[in-house]
């Protein structure tokens, strides 16, 4: 059920890591093996919503490879500090990180002005280098623990003008697969994955990620959008309580 949840909020605003991650901490997976075990699940399910949302993305190779190739990047460094690093002091960090991602959501319009989208095909070169910056930290993140990943990588789609929820959903899930891909792949080879529980939450995150990314393409931009909102307000006020 957390995977199949997991995988619905991914799709549709992101935060999966918020319901999957504790449920594979209650089993008694330790934190890190927990975080990639997570990873690994709520990735198939990133991979399936994209299948619904494949229409919606229109986006040119100029504009698509530097940011997936900048995913990749930060994704394998991300991963590495994981597995190298001790989460304790990262986890005090993460309930400041959630907080500005959703603050950033929900005032992006504001922050890009008049403009429809600086990330359009025709994007300018100095938009395109400030989106790989800012991928490349999302990146980090994301491949180090992944939970709220999709709301900072619509948080940096907003930002930098893009208004469309569903587009920006379908950018969102490419990002997401290529950051979560390349970090499972390392948690894979490092042998950090506990199977059992990985195996059954990727088969909930695989039918809640595909159907949830079908059906949140029939609701209103508006219901999207605030329910990234707060998914994100419920995330920033759960990692507060649970670091502080």
């Amino acid at each position: 059920m957390a995977g199949v949840f997991g995988g619905v909020l991914n799709a549709v605003a992101g935060g999966g890591s918020f319901v999957a991650f504790p449920a594979l901490l209650f089993t008694g997976v330790p934190p890190i093996a927990a975080n990639a075990s997570n990873t690994v699940a709520l990735w198939v399910g990133t991979t399936a919503s994209g299948g619904a949302y494949r229409s919606r993305l229109n986006m040119s190779r100029r504009v698509m490879v530097p940011l997936i190739v900048t995913s990749v990047v930060g994704g394998l460094i991300g991963a590495y500090l994981l597995l190298r690093t001790p989460a304790h002091t990262f986890m005090r960090l993460l309930p400041w990180l959630m907080l500005g991602a959703t603050l950033l959501f929900a005032f992006g319009k504001r922050l890009s002005g008049k403009r429809s989208s600086s990330l359009a095909n025709d994007a300018s070169t100095a938009a395109l280098w400030g989106a790989c910056v800012f991928e490349l930290v999302v990146a980090i993140y994301g491949g180090y623990f992944g939970g709220g990943l999709g709301i900072l990588n619509l948080a940096m789609l907003a930002a930098l003008g893009m208004t469309d929820i569903h587009a920006m959903n379908a950018l969102k899930v490419v990002l997401g697969a290529v950051i979560n891909g390349v970090a499972a792949v390392a948690f894979m080879v490092a042998g950090a994955v506990v199977w059992p529980q990985a195996l059954v939450m990727t088969i909930g995150a695989l039918l809640g990620g595909y159907f949830g990314a079908h059906y949140a393409q029939k609701m209103p931009q508006a219901w999207i959008r605030w329910s990234v909102i707060l998914v994100g307000a419920g995330m920033t006020t759960y990692f507060f309580v649970k670091a502080y």
